[in-house]
């Protein structure tokens, strides 16, 4: 049974950086698209990036792109999610997802695996 992992949240003053880290343990990821989801209190969970199993390729919303990267390291066994410029709105619960996909997706019905979460705050 796959578990999932966060960590790396925390409180940061705007224009800060975390790294939010998506351990796997109980099987590999190789064959696993993995997703980030994010729920902001009083708000609908939103997701916000993927990366693929097959070629590794990743997506964002428009509104983490070009601040936020996903990254894998499958010898670790763990998903990365370096979170750059962060802007108060950024404050949320952040989520990782794990699901046997060729390619990725940021619907939160198409995975199946979800870690427990970090939380993130934004503020001054």
């Amino acid at each position: 049974q796959l578990q999932l992992v966060e960590s790396g949240g925390g409180l940061v003053q705007p224009g800060g950086s975390l790294k939010l880290s998506c351990a796997a343990s109980g099987r590999t990821l190789d064959n696993f698209s993995i997703g980030w989801f994010r729920q902001a209190p009083g708000k609908e969970p939103e997701g916000i990036s993927c990366i693929s199993s097959s070629d590794g390729s990743t997506y964002y919303v428009d509104s983490v792109k070009g601040r936020f990267t996903i990254s894998r390291d499958n010898a670790k066994n763990t998903v990365y999610l370096q979170m750059n410029s962060l802007k108060p709105e950024d404050t949320a619960n952040y989520y990782c997802a794990a699901e046997i996909q060729w390619i990725c997706t940021v619907v939160a019905g198409n995975y199946g695996y979800w870690g427990q979460g970090t939380e993130v705050t934004v503020s001054s």
